[in-house]
Order: structure tokens, then C-alpha cells, then sequence
């Protein structure tokens, strides 16, 4: 039976999101969606299942309001860990969901990085 493609990316988050579990227990987790048109990240805490910080393309202060781009992706990884910070957080485990460590995503997470969320 063939896989479609929507299945094998649930399955792929699946795989990265629950190996990610059993190395970093106890550590918050950056979590990001990258869709057609906007790209968002947020940082949860899976102990009490609650979101202490979240960026996205779809804020106007961030100035790239429907913009899905490497730029974009930058803005949100920098405002991620400007709010990370506020929250008290100073590292936390990329979770990078079914998507490829390529190109938006890994923008996001160097940007994240160079302003100080060890990841």
C-alpha cells in the first residue's frame, strides 16, 4: 500500500517529536509550523502543557505579515528568543515536526540561536 504524502509526514513528526522526548525530558520544547504562507514557532512546556512563548508571521509588529520566506523565518526565530528570554527560558529542544531541516526551518533556528536560545 502506498503512502500518501500527508502520512508520511505525521508519521516522520511522530518519529523526531517522540526521540526528542526520551533525550530531553524536562527541557521546553520549540515547536515550529511551517504552512504555505506563514511560518510560527512556539515554546511549550510539556510538563504542564502550556505555551510560554510564540512568534509568527501573522504579527503585525514583526512587519511580514503573510510573508513565507527565509527572511520571515529569521524575524520569527529572533522575536522567539527575545520572548524565550522574557520568559525566563535559556534553552529548549528544536522540534522540527515532519519538516525537513532545510532552507525556512533551519533559518528560524539559527536565528533563534544567534539571539540566545541554546537549542
Amino acid at each position: 500500500m502506498a503512502n500518501t504524502k500527508r502520512q508520511l509526514f505525521l508519521k516522520r513528526r511522530m518519529r523526531v517529536r517522540n526521540k526528542l522526548r526520551k533525550v530531553n525530558a524536562g527541557r521546553m520544547r520549540l515547536s515550529v509550523h511551517r504552512s504555505s504562507k506563514n511560518i510560527s514557532a512556539q515554546l511549550i512546556d510539556d510538563v504542564n502543557g502550556v505555551t510560554l512563548a510564540s512568534a509568527s508571521t501573522m504579527e503585525k509588529d514583526l512587519g511580514v505579515v503573510g510573508k513565507n520566506n527565509i527572511e520571515a523565518a529569521t524575524k520569527v526565530g529572533a522575536a522567539i528568543a527575545e520572548r524565550a528570554k522574557k520568559a525566563g527560558v535559556e534553552e529548549a529542544y528544536f522540534d522540527r515536526g515532519g519538516f525537513l531541516f532545510h532552507g525556512k526551518v533551519k533559518a528560524l533556528a539559527e536565528a533563534a540561536r544567534e539571539g540566545g536560545l541554546k537549542i
